[in-house]
């Protein structure tokens, strides 16, 4: 690891001036993913900024029917939360998937879609459920929020406050796990609000994004039968040791049809 300055703010304010003054900041959250990569010496940054003493940034509440999470919220207390299991269920089961009980107890909200992993769980969720990050500045939708690999619409030294997230009718999580990391290999993420309905895939390509043929035939049909027919171009996909471009397309279709088989 190579050396840095460490801070730990205990407002918001303060965190985004150190990010700021820094040469090259970054924000520590969870750290899940950033503590490894300095560890490896695979990054180098002047300054870290911890965020976890600032307790505006934790907490789950409902805002007039919108649940508005806390950045700094760990992914088991967002599945723990009676408020979330109430009123999105499909979201605590989401955090609850995520790695495992150390990762989830460490790692949170904010954290996780700041960095973007390509196969995290909680991209999906956000943009399934039609979700708008708060930062310190504005407001972001969720479709455009997530820009790319490992890059998001943030600014160097724009911090994720909250994210709120609108009430489905139905909504459910399906995904084929990395059996090692727990990442997804392929995750989808179907919401239905009324006749709307949204699927959102996370870890087929390099960044989550809306399949619309889908959300097209469960809208005439919300049915696992409706997917049938729909073939997903694996151009774009991943292709590593884990899965071939293919069989990720395959896994689309496959999830998507699990998660509206549980909500039938």
């Amino acid at each position: 690891m190579y050396d840095f300055d460490y801070h730990r703010p205990t407002t918001i304010a303060d965190a985004v001036a150190l990010l700021a003054q820094a040469e090259d900041g970054r924000p520590l959250a969870g750290g899940q993913s950033l503590i490894p990569t300095l560890k490896q010496r695979l990054a180098k940054r002047s300054d870290l900024v911890d965020l976890s003493a600032i307790t505006e940034l934790r907490g789950i509440r409902d805002d007039g029917g919108t649940l508005v999470i806390g950045a700094m919220t760990r992914h088991a207390e967002v599945a723990a939360s009676d408020l979330v299991r109430s009123a999105i269920p499909a979201l605590a089961a989401t955090a609850e998937s995520v790695g495992d009980a150390q990762v989830r107890n460490l790692g949170t909200l904010g954290g996780s879609i700041a960095n973007n992993d390509p196969s995290a769980d909680y991209p999906a969720a956000l943009v399934g459920l039609g979700a708008t990050i708060v930062t310190d500045r504005r407001s972001i939708a969720a479709e455009d929020f997530f820009t790319g690999l490992f890059e998001t619409a943030l600014a160097a030294d724009e911090l994720v406050v909250s994210v709120r997230f609108p009430r489905p009718d139905r909504a459910a999580y399906q995904k084929f796990p990395n059996p090692a990391s727990r990442y997804a290999v392929v995750g989808v993420f179907v919401a239905k609000t009324g006749n709307a309905v949204r699927v959102a895939v996370t870890g087929a390509g390099a960044v989550v994004f809306r399949h619309s043929a889908m959300e097209a035939a469960l809208t005439n049909s919300f049915t696992p039968a409706a997917l049938e027919p729909i073939e997903t171009p694996a151009d774009d996909f991943n292709g590593d040791i884990h899965a071939s471009q293919d069989y990720r397309a395959h896994l689309v279709k496959v999830m998507a049809k699990r998660a509206v088989a549980a909500l039938q």
